[in-house]
């Protein structure tokens, strides 16, 4: 026969009381999670600081946050004596029944108000009638304000014809011209269950606004992407959006409205409660934010806006806002508390260059470049819009668009203004508009618009004369450098002459292949009056017109021709090296526009470029002395 020694007993008699006492706890909680409901227990304990206490494994705790739960009162401390918990826990027990029996007695009480409510249906429904008809009676309106109220209805009833501008934006991919590879990749970085924020670069009037606005709509037909049929596009202008320091106005995040000095509504203002008013990012929940212009964005503003980013909802704050306030709404209280959803993928343009952008903001997105548009798609966009205002534009008309147009807004706005110009000299019994070169010159006068392209390539050499390439932002242009060298008197004597507003940066340029061509063929520069000009004037930004420079002077010295359909670019070290440069993507496009046949670039770029440049032959470089069978018609 087994025996027990006392000892164990006891213990046994312990565990088997407080289990008892562990059950009669958790049990209280069910009961209080059926009372309260789940999620208004969790916000109750929460504001109690009762959390911690109920997800202990202790059960003095769970007991202590029951206290102050069914007290509720946050300031109770001290955990009981085992002893005294089973005392306790009859105590809270007897709370929670006079609770659960004080709302039975008001559910049974809110019941028969109802069935009074129902059975006096008919009374309370007539006393509304009286009561409506006692406020029309005190209405506000007058002879004067329904005046006021039918005028401002008449007015809303005139439109005006929308923007012309608006009809000839590209309403399909096949409308949005030379922008292949931008448009792909958008596309791609959109239909993916992982789209991440993105970054347009590119010139203005290229299609980067409609290429997004475009891209969202194609990728919901989708189904390996995470936005919805509903999904909003919402624009905004980043040179409109400035920081408040007050914070009582921002539209792209949001702000709040307090009861004394910015006027909540009335209704809120008289009880002290702060109104929050969601901004564009809530807006575009679930959606896409298009920040155009966003490199213009406020510093400060844009701080704000990359912790939106990286929350994926905004927080408000006021010193109105008082949490225990029991008359502020539901949804007050959730803003202020867990802030606004605001999970959007961010889609900005610029035509900035990337290093003038937020690093931190560049870190966040991928990034997207829009080439600049080339002479041949300007005039495929003016036939596609002359088509859509049901034109015929006259031969020639295309040609000379492109002439005086680099971009895709600025063909469209010359087409429309010789448009109107045709429109008001024809006899009105003409059927279909003709747009000729005569109403394109007149639009370009009345405009005072100069030509795009003032460089053209040609066949005929020239001896000291030669185009090198430049890039400013994201348009390329032809540099026309020309040199004249005359025997000094005496020798050793010469004098170099240089137009100073090409910068210090081209003037090194200049002695940089002084060196070269002292070290190559043992002329000295100061042997000849040298002069060096960069015809148009205006500041080579960067050393990228040094080898340019160096053939340009020593087709002076030596006599030879230089062909006028090749371009340089590159700059050039005193011991004859060609260096890599950058922007070399808008250089070329300028060089096609000009009508340049081949391109000398530096040999360490050659990685930059795709192989594929119809119409140019492009040749890297390692030395200058390379170029030198390419560029002259006949060197020894």
């Amino acid at each position: 026969m087994k025996h027990y020694h006392v000892r164990d007993i006891r213990r046994a008699a312990l565990n088997d009381k407080h289990n008892k006492l562990q059950w009669r706890v958790e049990s209280l909680y069910d009961k209080l999670h059926q009372f309260y409901g789940t999620q208004e227990l969790v916000l109750k304990a929460n504001k109690l600081d009762a959390i911690e206490l109920m997800n202990s494994d202790t059960l003095q705790d769970k007991v202590l946050a029951l206290r102050r739960i069914l007290l509720e009162d946050p300031t109770i401390n001290g955990l009981l004596c085992p002893d005294q918990l089973p005392i306790e826990v009859a105590a809270l027990e007897e709370i929670f029944s006079e609770l659960y029996t004080r709302r039975q007695i008001e559910e049974e009480l809110h019941n028969s108000i109802q069935q009074k409510m129902d059975e006096k249906h008919n009374e309370y429904l007539q006393d509304i009638k009286l009561q409506i008809l006692k406020e029309q009676k005190n209405s506000p309106e007058n002879a004067q304000t329904l005046k006021n109220l039918g005028r401002l209805e008449k007015m809303e009833n005139i439109n005006l014809n929308k923007s012309v501008l608006d009809i000839l934006r590209p309403s399909v991919f096949d409308e949005i011209i030379g922008q292949d590879k931008a448009v792909k990749a958008l596309v791609s970085k959109l239909n993916t269950p992982y789209p991440q924020h993105i970054l347009l670069y590119g010139p203005p009037g290229v299609g980067k606004t409609s290429c997004a606005r475009l891209a969202l709509e194609l990728v919901k037909d989708r189904n390996q992407n995470c936005f919805s049929k509903e999904a909003p596009f919402i624009e905004v202008d980043g040179t409109t959006l400035r920081w408040d320091p007050r914070e009582s106005t921002n539209p792209l995040l949001g702000s709040v409205h307090d009861p004394i000095y910015q006027g909540a509504r009335k209704d809120l203002a008289d009880d002290g409660i702060p109104e929050p008013k969601p901004g564009l990012v809530s807006d575009a929940h679930g959606g896409i934010l298009f920040v155009d212009e966003i490199g213009e964005m406020d510093p400060a503003l844009q701080n704000k806006f990359l912790k939106v980013l990286e929350d994926k909802r905004v927080f408000f704050e006021s010193a109105y806002y008082d949490p225990h306030n029991e008359r502020i709404p539901r949804y007050i209280k959730q803003m202020f508390e867990q802030g606004v959803p605001a999970d959007f993928v961010l889609i900005g343009a610029t035509t900035r260059s990337p290093e003038e952008i937020n690093p931190a903001l560049r870190s966040r997105c991928m990034e997207i470049f829009f080439d600049p548009l080339t002479p041949e798609e300007i005039r495929n966009i003016v036939q596609i819009s002359a088509q859509k205002l049901n034109i015929l534009i006259g031969a020639g008309v295309p040609e000379l668009i492109s002439d005086y147009a680099d971009d895709g807004r600025a063909a469209n706005k010359l087409l429309v203004d010789a448009y109107s110009i045709a429109l008001n000299t024809v006899n009105s019994d003409e059927k279909v508009l003709l747009v000729g070169p005569e109403e394109v010159h007149e639009a370009v006068q009345n405009s005072r618009i100069t030509l795009n392209i003032d460089k053209k390539a040609s066949e005929e050499a020239e001896v000291g004369k030669i185009f090198g390439l430049g890039a400013y932002g994201y348009r390329g242009r032809l540099l026309e450098i020309e040199a004249v060298a005359f025997p000094s008197e005496p020798k050793g004597d010469g004098r170099v002459r240089f137009n100073d507003t090409a910068g210090s940066m081209a003037r090194d340029s200049v002695f940089n292949a002084a060196s070269v061509i002292r070290s190559e063929f043992g002329e000295n520069i100061y042997d000849f009056d040298l002069h060096i000009n960069f015809i148009g004037g205006g500041k080579v930004d960067g050393p990228s017109a040094g080898t340019a420079v160096y053939l340009a002077i020593l087709s002076a010295l030596k006599g030879k021709p230089i062909r006028q359909d090749i371009a340089v670019t590159g700059e050039i070290s005193i011991q004859g090296r060609v260096k890599p440069v950058g922007g070399l993507h808008e250089k070329i496009y300028a060089a096609r526009q000009a009508g340049i046949k081949k391109i000398m670039i530096p040999y360490e770029n050659r990685e930059d470029l795709s192989v594929n440049w119809p119409g140019i032959e492009i040749i890297p470089i390692n030395y200058i002395k390379e170029a030198y069978t390419h560029v002259f018609t006949d060197f020894e």
